[in-house]
């Protein structure tokens, strides 16, 4: 059967994360019964590149299936978007090699926060920011962001209940940048992999660094120790993105927007026996 790698931007609000749960309204799920209508009852399984928790949104998931007969893409993407619900949408479509896989072959993630910083809750952005009331100096975080870049075991920011062992992953960048016009600050992480809650609990560390709670290089020290307590918080679900999965063949795109040399070859996941067993749960965040 032809296989498909196809490209889904979704609002999470009212999803119950990407995997597929009894009784549960998930991602998974809805692309499935969009297929399962298409093929007239032959159940398609889908495969994603991560599997976000309930509450965040995508711009860019990746996922893959096969179908029982091969369309063109272009209708691929018509008929799956005639069947999806308005808080999601397939935004590319392509046939892929056969052996494709979503997860296995991605060589980077790139994940958006976006923090309100009103005084109250804005009704209106609620559901698509975190809310940071308190004051910020920004500087102050984009002074210890960099602390993150590099090859490190991020055990101090990955929340309990995740399956994977090896905690040792690749920041290419980390940045944040102020809206005031906006009242929002925009967080920007890109890395090989990431680990459950792992963007969120960077973020918000990040906040209380910028709040003076923590000092500039605090992050040095969470890294060196290896604590999850230590680290403490987790920001809220409703304002994660993920932007973009990274394949072979997107390896300038990656370099360009690294913030340090890359200086391994770019290996999918899938070639290690230790991804195959245990998959990439960042986005239970």
């Amino acid at each position: 059967m032809p296989r498909y790698r196809v490209t889904v931007a979704y609002d999470g609000t009212n999803f119950a994360g990407f995997q597929r749960q009894p009784q549960q309204r998930t991602v998974q799920g809805t692309l499935e019964q969009a297929l399962t209508k298409m093929t007239k009852g032959q159940f398609v399984k889908v495969q994603g590149s991560g599997r976000t928790d309930a509450g965040v949104h995508a711009h860019g998931q990746v996922i893959n299936f096969d179908y029982p007969k091969e369309l063109p893409p272009r209708n691929m993407r018509l008929a799956l978007n005639s069947l999806l619900p308005l808080d999601m949408e397939v935004v590319a479509s392509q046939l892929a090699a056969p052996d494709f896989h979503a997860q296995f072959d991605t060589i980077g993630k790139c994940y958006r926060y976006q923090v309100s910083r009103g005084r109250f809750t804005d009704p209106f952005r609620r559901f698509y920011t975190g809310h940071y009331p308190y004051p910020l100096d920004v500087a102050l975080i984009q002074q210890a962001l960099p602390d993150l870049l590099g090859e490190h075991d991020f055990t101090s920011f990955a929340a309990s209940g995740g399956v994977i062992k090896n905690k040792v992953r690749t920041i290419y960048r980390a940045t944040v940048v102020e809206n005031p016009a906006d009242h929002e600050l925009t967080f920007e992480f890109i890395g090989n992999g990431f680990l459950y809650n792992m963007v969120r609990i960077l973020v918000a560390t990040a906040l209380e660094i910028g709040n003076g709670r923590r000092a500039p290089d605090d992050f040095q020290r969470l890294l060196r120790i290896g604590d999850r307590q230590a680290a403490r918080g987790t920001a809220p679900a409703s304002g994660l993105y993920l932007e973009k999965v990274f394949y072979p063949g997107d390896e300038a795109e990656l370099t360009s927007l690294s913030q340090i040399e890359i200086v391994k070859p770019l290996v999918p996941k899938r070639f290690s026996p230790e991804w195959r067993q245990e998959p990439d749960q960042e986005n239970k965040i």
